[in-house]
């Protein structure tokens, strides 16, 4: 992949979506939509973006018992996602039924542990030990159901890659260094997920949001 960036295009209106990843589509190797956008435009906004001419991540995360997830699997097809994502957390058998209902050209990847997660957040759950501990476990797991990776924080991924040497990982809450972070409790910098394994770099606010997005993309990417 000659450029990791992925922009999401998590924003409510259609046309600034658009005009946004226009603008940028020349400083960006995908597209990531996620349940915000694809509940508010459906199958026809999805349609509209792919008319840009980049490769499409649907973030949908999709969570339920295996054979929900392989039917969500299958209505999705005439989009020709390059991307999907699951929760690892639904389990291996429900991992092996979305790879298995997944389009012939489609990777599908299981999220681990939601970067706006820390330690604690997991405890209150009833997760023990670690958020890095259960992204390891969560990773094997899916490695065993057969998919083709994971979404995990670039605190984890170069332990991950260790282990999975083929694996195909998306790094999501990735800020520059002079950025804000927001709701994100794990993130790191785009050029260190890339450092540690990453083959997909998720970034939204730090370009949707700048003053002038172009720029921003491009400095962005100066750095990979």
């Amino acid at each position: 992949m000659s450029n990791p960036i992925y922009l999401a295009l998590d924003l409510p209106r259609l046309d600034a979506a658009i005009a946004l990843a226009q603008k940028v589509r020349g400083h960006v190797g995908g597209l990531k939509l996620g349940l915000e956008f694809f509940c508010a435009h459906g199958h026809h906004g999805v349609h509209e973006v792919a008319r840009i001419g980049l490769p499409i991540f649907l973030d949908l995360k999709l969570h339920d018992i295996p054979n929900t997830v392989a039917g969500a699997m299958q209505s999705i097809h005439v989009l020709e996602p390059a991307i999907v994502t699951v929760h690892a957390s639904g389990g291996r058998a429900m991992m092996e039924d979305a790879k298995a209902a997944a389009g012939e050209n489609c990777k599908v990847v299981a999220v681990t542990v939601l970067t706006s997660l820390d330690d604690s957040d997991l405890a209150r759950v009833g997760v023990g030990g670690s958020a890095h501990d259960q992204v390891l476990r969560l990773a094997d797991l899916a490695q065993e159901a057969g998919i083709d990776g994971i979404v995990c924080s670039g605190h984890e991924v170069a332990a991950v890659h260790k282990r999975w040497k083929n694996g195909f990982f998306v790094v999501p809450g990735l800020r520059p260094a002079d950025g804000h972070l927001g709701d994100q409790k794990r993130a790191v910098t785009p050029r260190q997920a890339r450092d540690a394994g990453a083959s997909v770099l998720v970034i939204g606010r730090p370009i949707s949001r700048a003053e002038d997005p172009v720029m921003a993309a491009r400095a962005i990417e100066a750095t990979l």
